[in-house]
């Protein structure tokens, strides 16, 4: 188990697993969400080489950002602030400059 803190690190979340076992998150009281394997993957695919809004508005991510791809594939609820540093943490991007945005591997 993997202990991290969210995007704008103002509180910590845990986690366990990666893109070739799916990732399940566990976050606030009693919270948790599961990110499987062709979730991970499909995200990767999509994203490669990108920069791009991070999206971490719980009801309207910018068009296009990471936040808007996970509640149109994989929850309704808003897990960009948990994603993001997941996937930094694994080496699959970097948060950029002015911290709104995460770069994505080639």
């Amino acid at each position: 188990m993997q202990t991290l803190k969210t995007w704008a690190g103002r509180s910590k979340f845990e986690y366990e697993g990666n893109e070739s076992q799916g990732v399940e998150i566990y976050y606030g009281e009693g919270h948790r969400v599961n990110i499987t394997t062709n979730h991970y993957s499909a995200l990767l695919n999509h994203f490669r080489g990108r920069t791009v809004d991070i999206g971490t508005s719980r009801d309207k991510p910018q068009r296009g950002s990471l936040g808007e791809w996970l509640q149109e594939n994989v929850t309704r609820t808003a897990i960009a602030s948990y994603v993001g540093p997941i996937l930094i943490h694994e080496g699959h991007a970097v948060k950029t400059d002015n911290g709104s945005k995460i770069k994505f591997n080639s």
